[in-house]
């Protein structure tokens, strides 16, 4: 019989990459979203698959799903700043009361839980690069809050049902992701600059361009995210590419890849947004034998014919 997960978040863009690694591998997965900020274009290829089964649910509320589960991942919630400050409310909901009735759920069935944190946990770092010994920098009533603390939180709701109820819990904390599925109209630095070179418009580029961003693959983040579920490391653990990026570095490359015509713009800097990004993953390195492989100009080149296909 198989082993069987359930993926919030699934119809996402790191959620729908999960769905197919896991059937890959032989699961039977169950994938919940209440498609807020995630497509069924994601997903639609999966639907013929007897293994893989579509829940349009809604995570803040009770989820059941009949028989034995092995698995819960948490991976449910709006992930980007467009999306997070177009919904905070629910966002706060489903960091919290989502993580709530999800953990809740792996208690009850005896699942593994596993949690995808953030590096926003992290906030405007005073340090870096940022090791999981980092408690953070948070502004915890700016606007970018609503995502950095419903985080925060729900790393304290999985702790605190580790250590109570004993639930067997792993926490990753991922960084800068990119790849195939991402929203066009996302609004983080990744489509916003590949939109803006394939159809030659100026790219925006906020501040001077020297605040600092790290980009990890999505099939490289898959694999790690995976070395971490079945690892006996409760976490949390960095997941992301130590590759440390200008922003500004980063736009040039985008224009050289997508052989564009575009120039640059420059726009204020919002409130409270990280001046520097990268991880330390030296935990990853010992505990899961993780590292980012993917090259930035292979990944790219992947994510640009994505993009030059949904335009």
């Amino acid at each position: 019989m198989n082993k069987r997960v359930v993926i919030t978040g699934g119809a996402g863009f790191i959620g729908s990459h999960l769905c197919e690694y896991f059937l890959e591998k032989s699961y039977d997965v169950f994938c919940v979203d209440n498609l807020i900020t995630g497509s069924l274009d994601n997903i639609s290829h999966l639907f013929g698959i007897k293994e893989f089964v579509f829940m349009n649910h809604d995570i803040t509320n009770y989820i059941h799903v009949r028989g034995k589960i092995d698995y819960v991942l948490h991976f449910a919630s709006p992930a980007s700043p467009v999306d997070y400050l177009e919904h905070p409310i629910q966002t706060l909901k489903v960091g919290a009361l989502g993580t709530h009735k999800s953990i809740g759920f792996a208690k009850d069935k005896g699942a593994r839980y596993f949690l995808a944190s953030t590096s926003e946990v992290y906030g405007d770092p005073l340090v870096n690069p940022q090791p999981e010994t980092y408690w953070g920098n948070v502004n915890p009533v700016g606007p970018r809050s609503v995502y950095d603390e419903a985080k925060r939180f729900a790393e304290a709701m999985t702790m605190g049902y580790h250590r109570f109820h004993k639930v067997d819990v792993r926490i990753v904390r991922i960084f800068n992701t990119y790849g195939p599925r991402m929203r066009l109209n996302d609004g983080r630095v990744v489509p916003n600059f590949v939109m803006q070179a394939i159809h030659n418009e100026p790219l925006t580029v906020y501040g001077d361009g020297t605040q600092t961003r790290s980009f990890c693959y999505v099939s490289d983040l898959v694999e790690g995210i995976y070395r971490l579920l079945m690892s006996d490391s409760t976490g949390p653990v960095n997941l992301g590419n130590p590759d440390e990026w200008k922003i500004i570095d980063f736009a040039n490359l985008i224009l050289r890849l997508a052989a564009s015509k575009s120039g640059i713009v420059y726009k204020s800097l919002p409130q409270d947004d990280p001046k520097m990004r990268r991880p330390d993953i030296t935990l990853a390195r010992k505990l899961l034998n993780w590292e980012p492989r993917v090259k930035i100009d292979e990944g790219l080149t992947k994510t640009l014919d994505y993009f030059m296909k949904k335009k």
